[in-house]
């Protein structure tokens, strides 16, 4: 019988994965708790609408890469492709930003998201995301405070001098649509020069063809209308604020006037955290503000700004740069090996320890088998030390101590001492 793999596109965290995951979640979890972040949590599922009023349908995400299906109600439902569109969705449903007067809040998610793109280093189709949100603030003092957020992120997690801040500001819509008139315009008297992808988007999504891979199409974009030229006054003096901002905490970061990001529901402020250490797949962390989301998706005006970071590819970049503490990998600090009939006795001192020194790990031998074979468990289980209980421990109520990763001499001292030996260790 054909054995049944995991769909493509979507992978496994195995065991000796998973502590490079639990500690990256709880570095950034506590950092979004210190700055002052809630965490909201919301379905995989939403209905197909909600993305496509948010993200946009001309948007790739849109057209090709989500998850979509007819449930037995018949409701076109979606598995998230990302968590804005949901956040807000959860924001509005549940009245929290305009509840008690206000219409401020700093919230924060993760969990996975679903695209359906070809799966490659750092890109999967089941993937995860840190995803963060501020709700109620129009000035660019919260801009700055998402990228001093993650800057102190980086320097955290020992990666600051591999990622750069790329920044830019896609203005209002009028003044997009002032860039996206002009810019049709050229991109229609070299179109037969542009890349399949880029004729296609030329008319629904200008703006994506600077995404363009092709080096073609990159060079007929050097002489293309910038946004940078058609932004208003206003905009300009919101992005020449994050800036001063940025310089008096010294953040460092380029401007990048061709940073368009791939989502509509973008305005004003947009930004890119990027490495150049993972190959193609170099974005860790983007966003920027959505001031005319919430009321796209049927709420009040409400200014919005949020980011988005991947975990897979945050984790590759840390390994790649060996920014992984040792320890987490370590699993257990006490393996206990039972031999002869001694299994309610080795229980009951498993117990023991746990009760004494609750943050010790513990585990006990399970399933017999002789003392040789155990300590091989016990030295294979990464366990500094191993208590030893046997017929004549048990008669003396004492266990022995014997060290698995250094040069010592083993000892058998009273249970009722053992805490002291826990403490040393």
């Amino acid at each position: 019988m054909k054995k049944i793999q995991a769909i493509t596109g979507m992978k496994d965290v195995l065991p000796d994965e998973s502590p490079a995951w639990q500690y990256l979640e709880a570095v950034i979890t506590e950092l979004l708790q210190r700055y002052g972040y809630q965490e909201i949590r919301f379905p995989l599922l939403e209905q197909t609408e909600l993305f496509k009023r948010g993200i946009g349908e001309a948007t790739d995400i849109v057209e090709k890469e989500m998850y979509t299906f007819e449930d037995r109600n018949g409701d076109m439902l979606t598995l998230r492709p990302e968590g804005t569109a949901s956040c807000v969705r959860a924001c509005e449903q549940h009245q929290m930003l305009f509840d008690r007067g206000t219409l401020t809040q700093k919230l924060w998610y993760w969990g996975p998201m679903f695209r359906h793109e070809k799966p490659q280093k750092g890109r999967l189709r089941q993937f995860h995301q840190f995803g963060v949100e501020a709700f109620g603030l129009a000035g660019p003092d919260i801009d700055a405070e998402l990228l001093l957020m993650t800057a102190r992120l980086w320097r955290e997690l020992g990666i600051a001098d591999a990622v750069t801040l790329q920044i830019n500001s896609l203005g209002t819509s009028e003044s997009r649509a002032a860039h996206r008139a002009a810019l049709i315009e050229y991109l229609e008297a070299r179109q037969d020069q542009l890349d399949e992808d880029s004729q296609r988007r030329l008319h629904t999504n200008p703006l994506r063809v600077f995404d363009s891979k092709v080096e073609q199409t990159q060079a007929l974009l050097r002489d293309a209308p910038m946004l940078t030229d058609y932004l208003d006054d206003e905009s300009r003096a919101h992005f020449d604020a994050l800036c001063g901002l940025l310089d008096g905490c010294g953040v460092a970061y380029e401007v990048n006037p061709r940073l368009v990001r791939g989502l509509d529901y973008y305005s004003k402020t947009v930004f890119e955290w990027v490495t150049d250490k993972l190959g193609s797949q170099g974005t860790i962390c983007g966003g920027g503000r959505y001031d005319a989301l919430v009321q796209q998706l049927g709420g009040r005006p409400t200014p919005a700004i949020g980011f988005g970071m991947g975990v897979e590819r945050l984790i590759l970049l840390l390994r790649e740069l060996n920014c992984l503490p040792e320890e987490i990998f370590q699993q257990l600090d006490v393996y206990i090996v039972a031999v002869g009939d001694v299994g309610p006795a080795a229980m009951r001192l498993a117990e023991q320890v746990r009760d004494m020194r609750p943050e010790t790990r513990v585990q006990l031998h399970c399933g017999g088998g002789g003392f040789r074979a155990q300590m091989k468990k016990a030295d294979r289980s990464g366990a500094h030390i191993a208590l030893v209980l046997g017929e004549d421990e048990v008669n003396n109520d004492q266990v022995t101590v014997k060290y698995l990763r250094e040069e010592r001499e083993q000892q058998t001292v009273a249970v009722s001492d053992l805490n002291t030996i826990l403490v040393q260790e």
